[in-house]
């Protein structure tokens, strides 16, 4: 743990503000829910929530299973960070902070299909020079709650019909996993 030296008092209803830097740099926006963890040292800890990080397992099957079927690297995300990875390394991607584009087009709530026509390629991975040949946001009760993306690899770089149709599949379903 990383002490920032700003102190903050709490007032009286219970609240404590997290200052703006602080927020930035987790990216923490307004309305994000927050995980509250307490330890025997007497330390309150707040976390980000993700619901997609709880289904860690369903996510990582579900990349794996459209990973062979779509022929693509595939990775799932939260609203921040890489949550599963299949077909491609998963030591390069795993952990990784989602990029300011992705990020965009999640709080868009649009997907995206790369095409022979397409001008900018998406990068969904900071620091990683992978692209993705299609991306699709998790929607869950109207909030976008991460995404899932198709990564270019040797011989595709176009979004065929079948893997839009598998990355529609696959951000539905944990969709699901998540409201059920």
């Amino acid at each position: 743990m990383k002490a920032t030296g700003i102190v903050r008092r709490i007032d009286d209803l219970g609240r404590v503000v997290i200052p703006k830097e602080i927020r930035r740099t987790m990216r923490i926006r307004e309305g994000d829910p927050l995980e509250i963890y307490t330890s025997a040292d007497g330390e309150v800890i707040f976390k980000k929530y993700s619901a997609i990080s709880e289904l860690s397992e369903n996510a990582s099957q579900i990349a794996d299973i459209t990973a062979k079927l779509a022929s693509c690297p595939v990775v799932v995300f939260d609203r921040d960070h890489v949550v599963a990875v299949s077909g491609t390394s998963k030591k390069e991607l795993s952990e990784r902070r989602v990029s300011q584009a992705l990020e965009e087009l999640m709080e868009s709530r649009k997907s995206y299909y790369q095409t022979a026509s397409s001008h900018a390629k998406l990068m969904p991975v900071e620091g990683v020079e992978k692209a993705a040949v299609a991306c699709v946001p998790i929607i869950t009760a109207g909030d976008v709650s991460g995404a899932v993306a198709f990564l270019e690899n040797g011989n595709i770089s176009n979004a065929t019909e079948l893997q839009s149709g598998l990355v529609q599949a696959a951000a539905q379903f944990l969709s699901r996993q998540i409201e059920g």
